[in-house]
Parts: C-alpha cells; structure tokens; sequence
C-alpha cells in the first residue's frame, strides 16, 4: 500500500483528530486558520479550538484577487497564476501560525483548506440551459500539502455541485453536527459577505435540516466603506448610524428576483456589488445621496432581506415552519450593532445569542466548519439528510498528498 494512503487510513482510524480548518470569504480580509480537535463524527462529533488567527491578506493580494473575483471578464493568466500562489500562500501561513503556537507541523493530522472563492454561478444565476450549478475556489490543495508537509483535503463546495447542489451554503452540515440541541429549534445566522442561515430542529432529524442563503450580508457594505472610508468596513456601524434611510433607493434594492425566488438558493458577489446599487440609484432616482445615508439604507437592506427569509420559514402556513426559534449569529455581520439591531426589531418573538454562547467562535466558524467536513469524510459520512435540492448526503474535499 502506498505509505501516504496508509497515513492516511491510520488518521481516519483515530478516536480524535488535531484538524486545521482555514477559510477566506468574499471580504478578502485574511485567511481565518482553526486548529481544531475534533473526536466522533456525525451528531456525535466534538470540536474543541485549540488555537484560532486571522491572518491578514496584504494590500497587494487584494487588489491581485480583486482583478478575477466575481468579474465576467477576466485576464486568464491571472486566474492561472493565483492559483497555486495563494495555495502556497495559505501553505506558508499555517506554518506560521503554528510557529507562532510553538506546535511542530507533524502534529497536525489533516489540513482542511477552503480556498478562496473568485467566482459563484448557481444555474438560477447563469440562467443557461445547458450548464450545471458551478462554483470556483482557488488556492490548489496540492500546493498548500507540498509546502506543509500535511495531507490537505480541499476543495469542498464542488462534490455539492457534482450532486445536484449550489455550492453553498455548506454550513449546513457543520451546524447540524456541531450545534443540533434536542428540545430547542436552532436557527444559525451566519453574516458574510452573503447571509445564510441554517435551521436546526427540535427534534434534531437530519431530514428537516434546511439552509440557505438570504442575501447581502456585508459585502455592499464593506465596498462602500472602502470607497468612502477608505477602510475595510464599516466600525461598529459608525458611518451608517449618521445616515437616514432612503427609502426608494431601498424599494429599488429589493427588486433583484433573487428575493422571491423558493428556498433554497445561493447567490454572491457576482449580483449583489456597486454596480448593482448604481442601478438602483438610477432607477430611483437617488444618485446624490450621501454617503451616511447610502450606508445606513445599505444596512437596511441587509436587515431587511435577512428577516423576510427568516420570517418565510417561520410563518404558519409556508412550506417550512419554525416555532419559537432562538437564533444564534455569527460573521462579520454579529459585530455591526446597527445591523444587528435592525434585524432584532423585525423579530421581536426572536430570541438572540451567537455561537459563542455554544463554544464555538464565532469568528472562528466558517474555519471550523471545514475542519467539521473534512472530519467528516475521514471518519463519518453515514448521515442521511435525505433526499432534497441544497442539502445532498455527500463526503467532500480532495484529497492532496504532500509527495
């Protein structure tokens, strides 16, 4: 046997796993690294962080992603040499990281490398008959094994894909094993640069776990705070509390068909971006409007369409209905007050936390929940959720060796 594939087997035979779970969103802010211990797997799995950073991405990076992320057009050598920079890139920061942590390399079990996604087209998104769901992720697995040394899964979002699903969101699976509470329905908001939620019933059966996206999260919010705070967003919602809301900018906002179309669904950066508010602007005729009033009309429509979607499933009568749910937050989007509060008062029969009050960082999560799904496919992948569109019974991630 191959000795690298019989590492492997003697990993997934492990009663528990040390897992880094790495994960870098739409905001470009950094690379998010979790260095999880994980025992169990499925409903019983256990995560204990070890140790979580964020490390940032420099200047340089983000304007190199930013001439491929979510564009039509593209110069394609540069997609070609992104991809296993960053992978390389990301290599060198958990070796880093784990310097810093004085942990020794060989120590680590698994990597579970998330990549950093440049371009999301859901079929309901590129509307093109014969084209599947798709997704693209880079940051080439094999690149962040050689350079590591440790055996990488990665690429997760495409075995989703391969079995009917958009991609995303893929939290599903990790809040269902991480945060499923008999006797409590659960929602999970997570606030990204696009917002998802995931519901977690009472009865904890995997056949009723349901996700999706809702929508913007902070990502018109953060391109404008770099447009007009020169910042990577918006502190504490500080610009946006100055502003009033416009409210037929925000009736134009809430035109995109996305809005209406059925649950599940997934979208991103590729529709929701300034070129989108611009056309609202225009259409309602609010192209002057100043920038507090822009950013606080902008958090509005965050709040606005993350509450709709929750009001959706817990309505009586509608295809999904939640009693009394307790909504636990996480992301960027847990740290904006005034988002936060905007979605409070639209759910008064809500009651609020974040997973923080669960044991799990909420900051962290994401990253954790890669290191959850790569646990998953070498030491689980038994449970059923069914047969439904957005939530396919799968194992994800290649597998990249480090020679």
């Amino acid at each position: 046997m191959n000795q690298q594939i019989q590492h492997l087997y003697t990993i997934a035979r492990k009663p528990e796993r040390r897992i880094i779970g790495l994960m870098s969103g739409t905001s470009l802010d950094g690379l998010d690294v979790a260095l999880c211990h994980i025992s169990g797997s499925g409903p019983q799995t256990q995560v204990v962080i070890e140790r979580f950073a964020t490390v940032p991405y420099k200047e340089d990076l983000k304007t190199d992603i930013r001439t491929i992320f979510a564009k039509d057009k593209i110069e394609f050598e540069q997609l070609c040499l992104l991809n296993p920079y960053i992978g390389r890139l990301h290599g060198q920061m958990i070796l880093d990281c784990l310097n810093e942590w004085n942990i020794e390399p060989a120590l680590i079990d698994v990597v579970a490398s998330h990549g950093q996604t440049v371009y999301h087209a859901p079929k309901s998104q590129h509307r093109r008959d014969k084209f599947p769901n798709a997704t693209l992720q880079i940051g080439d697995g094999d690149h962040v094994a050689a350079v590591t040394g440790i055996i990488t899964f990665s690429d997760f979002r495409q075995k989703h894909v391969a079995h009917g699903g958009e991609g995303a969101p893929l939290a599903v699976y990790g809040d269902y094993f991480m945060f499923s509470q008999a006797g409590e329905n659960r929602l999970l908001l997570n606030m990204g640069g696009i917002a998802n939620f995931t519901y977690l019933p009472a009865d904890e059966d995997a056949s009723n776990v349901f996700t999706t996206d809702t929508g913007p999260g902070n990502t018109l919010l953060d391109a404008y705070a770099r447009k007009f705070l020169n910042k990577a967003y918006d502190e504490d919602g500080k610009l946006a509390a100055q502003g009033h809301i416009n409210a037929d900018l925000l009736l134009a906002l809430k035109t995109n068909p996305f809005f209406d179309a059925p649950f599940p669904k997934t979208t991103g950066p590729e529709v929701f971006n300034i070129s989108y508010v611009e056309a609202a602007q225009a259409q309602s005729q609010t192209i002057n409007v100043t920038p507090a009033d822009l950013m606080a009309t902008l958090v509005q429509f965050s709040a606005d369409t993350i509450a709709d979607a929750i009001r959706r499933v817990i309505r009586p009568g509608e295809s999904y209905r939640i009693a009394e749910p307790r909504v636990y937050m996480s992301g960027g989007g847990a740290h904006n007050p005034v988002l936060t509060s905007a979605i409070h008062q639209q759910l008064p029969n809500c009651t609020f936390g974040h997973t923080d009050d669960l044991g799990i960082n909420g900051d962290a999560k994401e990253a954790v929940l890669f290191a959850v799904l790569a646990n998953e496919s070498l030491a689980g992948g038994t449970t059923s959720f069914g047969d439904r569109q957005g939530v396919p019974t799968v194992s994800m991630g290649k597998v990249s060796f480090p020679r």
